[in-house]
C-alpha cells in the first residue's frame, strides 16, 4: 500500500448529514433498508454498484458455504477467549478473526492469485492444461503453497465444491476460473505426488472471479462469513460453555519435553 500525498481524507462509500445517510450514491433509508439483502449491501459497499441476480446468488452461496466449519482453531480461540472474558463479545470475535492467514480463511485469496496467474499465461498463448501445469510447478518449486486442494476429511472432493459450481452453472456464470481450478487439480498429482482434490477454498475464488469479484478482496469473503459463524458459536458458548473444556483438554494432552530440575518429576493427573 502506497503512502499517498493527500492531506484531506476522502471516501466514496458513505456520507451523512442531520437528515440523510448516503451509501454509494443511494439514500440508505429510502433506497436500501428493506430493499436489499445484507449480501447485496456488502457487494454495493465493496464495488460501488448493485449486484445483479447472478452475482448476488453466487456471492450468497459462497458466504453460506464457508460460514461454519466446526471447532477449527479460530473457533476454539474465540470460545476460549469468551470463556475468559464473557463481557467482551467483540474481543472473542476478534480473537477468531485474527487467525485469518494463509492456512485458515486466507487460502481463497491465495488460490485466486494462482488462478489469475494461470489465466495470464493462457492470454500469452499457453493451453489451459499447460498453463495450469507450469504455474503449479513454478509455485511448488518456489515453496509457495498450492492452496485450495486437499482436505483432511473430504478425500474424494469437498462436497461444497460441486454445490458451488452447480450454483455458478445455474446462473450462467463465466466458467473460465472453474475450468482453471479443475485444470490445476489435474496438474497436481505428478507435481506433488499426491492426488489432492479441490476444496471449498479454491471453489470460492473459482466462482467469485467468474462474476468479476475483486481479487484483492477475496479474503474478505471468508472473514465476513466466519464472523457470522463465530457469533453463533459464542451464543452457544453462553448456554453450553466449552471454552474451559477446550483449554483443559489442551493442558491434559500436552507433553512437556524440556529439561527438568534435578530430583524433580512431574506426575500426570
Amino acid at each position: 500500500m502506497k503512502i499517498g500525498r493527500n492531506t484531506v481524507p476522502r471516501t466514496a462509500i458513505a456520507a451523512s448529514d442531520e437528515d440523510t445517510i448516503v451509501v454509494r450514491g443511494h439514500d440508505l433509508c429510502r433506497d436500501l433498508i428493506g430493499k436489499v439483502s445484507f449480501t447485496g449491501h456488502f457487494f454495493l459497499m465493496l464495488t460501488g454498484r448493485q449486484a445483479t441476480a447472478r452475482e448476488l446468488a453466487v456471492l450468497d452461496a459462497t458466504l453460506v458455504a464457508i460460514a461454519e466449519h466446526g471447532l477449527v482453531p479460530s473457533v476454539q480461540a474465540s470460545r476460549m477467549t469468551f470463556a475468559a472474558a464473557p463481557d467482551a463479545l467483540q474481543g472473542a470475535v476478534a480473537a477468531g478473526i485474527l487467525g485469518c492467514g494463509s492456512v485458515i480463511l486466507g487460502a481463497s485469496e491465495t488460490a485466486g492469485r494462482l488462478f489469475h496467474e494461470v489465466e495470464s499465461r493462457m492470454r500469452e498463448g499457453a493451453s489451459l492444461d499447460d498453463a495450469a501445469r507450469e504455474v503449479a510447478k513454478a509455485w511448488r518449486e518456489a515453496g509457495r503453497p498450492i492452496a485450495g486442494y486437499g482436505h483432511p476429511q473430504h478425500k474424494r472432493r469437498d462436497p461444497r465444491v460441486d454445490a458451488l459450481f452447480a450454483v455458478a452453472r445455474e446462473h450462467g456464470v463465466d466458467a473460465r476460473f472453474v475450468e482453471i481450478a479443475e485444470a490445476v487439480e489435474r496438474a497436481i498429482p505428478p507435481i506433488i505426488g499426491k492426488d489432492l482434490k479441490l476444496n471449498v477454498s479454491a471453489a470460492i475464488p473459482a466462482v467469485l472471479l467468474g462474476i468479476g469479484f475483486p481479487l484483492a478482496s477475496l479474503r474478505g469473503v471468508p472473514i465476513l462469513a466466519r464472523t457470522a459463524g463465530l457469533i453463533a458459536h459464542l451464543a452457544e458458548e453462553l448456554d453450553a460453555p466449552i471454552g474451559f473444556a477446550l483449554s483443559y483438554q489442551a493442558a491434559r494432552d500436552s507433553q512437556y519435553t524440556g529439561a527438568m530440575p534435578e530430583g524433580v518429576s512431574l506426575r500426570r493427573p
